[in-house]
């Protein structure tokens, strides 16, 4: 478990961040609101850190982390995206209750799920995006995943570039994948995004329709 958090760092903080931000919020919000922006404040946290970390990786840093992080990365990679589900479904409970509250009550319910949509979405591709690079660094001398320029060598943006154009168009670009578990994992992330990005619609449609009847 030591080894698992100090590979770990970022989100251990992120955790510990949100647990803070949920026990200490000063506003007394409902219990689910709370829960959210706990949930809120974490993920954030630990979107920044991790982008940051990813933007100035070089080649040979992803290929350490691939190789350090291998130990419980499915784990690591369902709790996170059922949490992430578990949020948007918190979310749609949380905005079937925002008519029947007041101007203000209701701005914090719109804040918290623009927060939420907006976060979940990008958290999604991005932890996939660890476990594609794992895949590609951990198959040996047979690749997972076959990129077009494949002697040079890749960091972070290559693998954010194949796992985002999923969460955009619910499909994969010209990376080709080679291996049956780097197929079951697009084609999990591949559904994933697809109902998110018709959650996000749905509620985006749901947010308009509540401001424009207040």
């Amino acid at each position: 478990m030591r080894r698992f958090l100090s590979n770990r760092p970022r989100i251990f903080i992120g955790v510990i961040f949100g647990i803070l931000v949920y026990l200490l919020e000063p506003w007394h919000l409902r219990p689910i609101q709370r829960a959210l922006l706990g949930w809120d404040a974490g993920m954030w946290l630990f979107l920044v850190m991790i982008w940051f970390r990813m933007v100035t990786a070089s080649p040979d840093e992803v290929q350490r982390v691939a190789e350090r992080e291998d130990e419980g990365a499915t784990t690591v990679l369902t709790l996170i995206t059922g949490a992430a589900v578990a949020s948007i479904a918190a979310i749609i409970v949380e905005l079937a209750t925002a008519k029947g509250l007041g101007p203000r009550a209701a701005s914090i319910n719109y804040g918290l799920t623009a927060a939420t949509m907006i976060g979940a979405w990008l958290l999604i591709p991005t932890i996939f995006t660890l476990q594609y690079a794992r895949y590609y660094h951990q198959s040996g001398d047979k690749t997972s995943l076959k990129f077009p320029d494949q002697d040079e060598p890749l960091d972070y943006w290559d693998f954010l570039y194949f796992s985002f154009t999923i969460a955009v168009a619910s499909q994969t670009s010209d990376v080709s994948l080679c291996s049956r578990e780097a197929r079951r994992t697009a084609l999990v992330q591949s559904i994933l995004s697809f109902f998110f990005n018709a959650a996000v619609l749905g509620l985006c449609v749901n947010i308009a329709a509540g401001l424009v009847g207040s």
